[in-house]
């Protein structure tokens, strides 16, 4: 499988970057850690005219404590954060989960911010950032904005982003004494998630579960209401509507999301 021609373009700062993607527009493609851009350009899903490296952007690889909040920078490998002592002591889920990401290879190379921005509803890490309430920044030629979690990703693949804006941070409220809790079902150790479940402090995300990474509002909202785990598990596949496939079908995948929510919101409690 062999990409379409491209002009590759590798920028060397934040600035830079912006510059290209403002001056190609539609016709490029920002390339961060590649696990999901490059398949689907071998495949010809994907043929965009220009490919920008933003790769070497070391000025957007950083955690730190601010004001109450963890800030990581987007271009942070997951290698990176499964250790990160910031992460361990105020973002716990968050670390673990990008520890569960792929194999040790795609760990020292893929990014949080390409994971966010690729915006697959299969993936660990958006239904962390939901769970974590986290907003994501973005940056463009109208300067920075802010954007929540739970309005960043609009549909399959599909994100806010405009054509000429990147991903530059997420942050999220610290999460020091709240109990968290991951647990997916695959097929194959590091297979994407039939379906997957994070929690922390009484938020809920769902992996697979629909065409956008969702969180259990109907859990939630039991929990809030005082109802037990087991009566507010059961309510996890409320408002969801999973892919239906041979190997895991729609009402499979609702099953698994109410086992798993009452696995995560127990291990939370403890």
């Amino acid at each position: 499988m062999i990409p379409a021609p491209f002009q590759y373009l590798r920028a060397s700062t934040v600035d830079e970057a912006l510059t290209l993607l403002a001056s190609h527009g539609d016709d490029a493609k920002v390339l961060a850690g590649g696990h999901s851009l490059l398949p689907l350009m071998k495949l010809r899903l994907a043929a965009p005219e220009y490919l920008v490296d933003i790769g070497p952007l070391d000025e957007l690889r950083y955690v730190r404590l601010e004001d109450g909040e963890v800030v990581i920078g987007a271009l942070s490998r997951y290698s990176a954060l499964v250790q990160d002592p910031v992460l361990l002591e105020h973002a716990p889920l968050l670390a673990h989960v990008s520890g569960e990401v792929g194999d040790r290879q795609v760990r020292h190379r893929g990014t949080i911010g390409g994971s966010l921005v690729h915006a697959d509803s299969a993936a660990d890490l958006p239904a962390a950032v939901l769970a974590s309430d986290a907003v994501l920044v973005a940056r463009g030629p109208s300067g920075e904005r802010r954007i929540p979690a739970a309005e960043f990703f609009l549909g399959p693949f599909t994100t806010p982003l405009e054509p000429a804006e990147l991903l530059t941070e997420i942050r999220l409220p610290a999460q020091t004494g709240q109990g968290w809790a991951f647990e997916k079902f695959t097929r194959r150790a590091i297979d994407w998630a039939m379906v997957g479940v994070t929690v922390v402090g009484g938020r809920v995300g769902l992996v697979n579960m629909g065409g956008v990474p969702l969180r259990a509002t109907a859990t939630e909202e039991a929990l809030a209401a005082g109802a037990s785990i087991e009566d507010a598990a059961a309510l996890a596949a409320e408002g969801t509507n999973p892919p239906d496939e041979p190997h895991a079908t729609a009402e499979y995948r609702r099953h698994l999301a109410r086992v798993l929510t009452r696995r995560a919101l127990t291990q939370a409690s403890r």
